[in-house]
């Protein structure tokens, strides 16, 4: 069967997690050693590894019709592709990923105009360079090749341009932030010419759908419970659910079965109410896709 697309799977930090997603949406990605050519369990799709960096420049040559990279990376590069979805995906903080100015925590710099004619250390240059010069402000803007919390101590910055989410490790090394200067997160991209073929565009857009579904079911789980009809409203009203919960009744009983689909934050917190309340049998469960 002729591949219909060439999908860009980013390789690095994101891979693991990249790869999770793509199983629980129902395709299973099987990286074999050294290889930048992972199989997958679809005749139609060809899988390239790709750092996240490059991701865009590769989507926008055509050397890859669609990959996941993050808004960043497009924004570095200017890439010109079209961006088919966002997809907001983080074990470690609920809060989105940011690129920040950071500087010695005993540091006088305190804000944009302090770092006139300072060094900044960073991965992401282009951006940095465009975002002081809209602003007249003359920087020496220096490619670190990583360890960048360490240039400041190190004497060889003034200070950093970094991705955090939670800044912890900019905490950790005495550092403090003075600007942020984006949010960032990952997106699936396709080229622009892959995105008029149809073929390609609706395989593009399957594999949207889906992993949107997994994202999503990733922050859901289902309940299911057993509740008398003596306390059916009052156990319903302390439902949070994506619509109503379904109700069905038991067997040539008095009980219904309730079921909902919540907010797993929640769920810690809510499960002890149920019971106090006098809600039975009750399981939670995970879930794969939620559209």
């Amino acid at each position: 069967m002729q591949k219909t697309i060439k999908l860009g799977i980013p390789k690095g930090s994101l891979q693991d997690s990249t790869i999770e997603l793509f199983k629980r949406s129902g395709w299973n990605i099987n990286v074999n050693g050294r290889s930048y050519f992972p199989d997958i369990n679809d005749d139609s799709i060809s899988c390239a590894l790709c750092r996240a960096q490059e991701m865009a420049i590769n989507v926008e040559s055509g050397v890859i019709d669609a990959g996941l990279t993050g808004r960043d990376w497009i924004a570095e590069y200017q890439s010109d592709v079209h961006v088919v979805s966002d997809l907001v995906y983080s074990k470690v903080s609920a809060r989105p990923a940011r690129w920040v100015i950071a500087v010695a925590g005993d540091s006088s710099i305190n804000c944009l105009e302090d770092l006139n004619g300072k060094t900044i250390s960073t991965e992401l240059v282009r951006y940095t360079k465009r975002f002081f010069k809209e602003r007249n402000i003359e920087v020496t803007v220096k490619f670190s090749w990583g360890a960048t919390e360490a240039k400041i101590a190190a004497g060889l910055a003034d200070a950093i341009v970094e991705i955090t989410e939670t800044e912890s490790t900019i905490r950790a090394h005495n550092l403090k932030v003075i600007h942020e200067i984006m949010q960032t997160n990952t997106q699936l991209i396709a080229n622009k010419k892959a995105w008029e073929n149809p073929a390609k565009k609706e395989k593009i857009q399957q594999i949207a759908l889906l992993l949107k579904g997994a994202l999503l079911a990733g922050k859901l789980v289902g309940l299911k419970m057993n509740v008398s009809e003596l306390i059916i409203e009052k156990i319903v009203k302390l439902l949070p659910s994506l619509n109503a919960p379904t109700i069905a009744p038991l067997y040539q009983s008095d009980w219904f079965s309730v079921e909902t689909i919540v907010d797993s934050s929640v769920v810690r917190d809510l499960i002890p109410v149920l019971i106090k309340e006098g809600a039975e049998g009750i399981i939670e469960y995970p879930l794969n896709k939620v559209l």
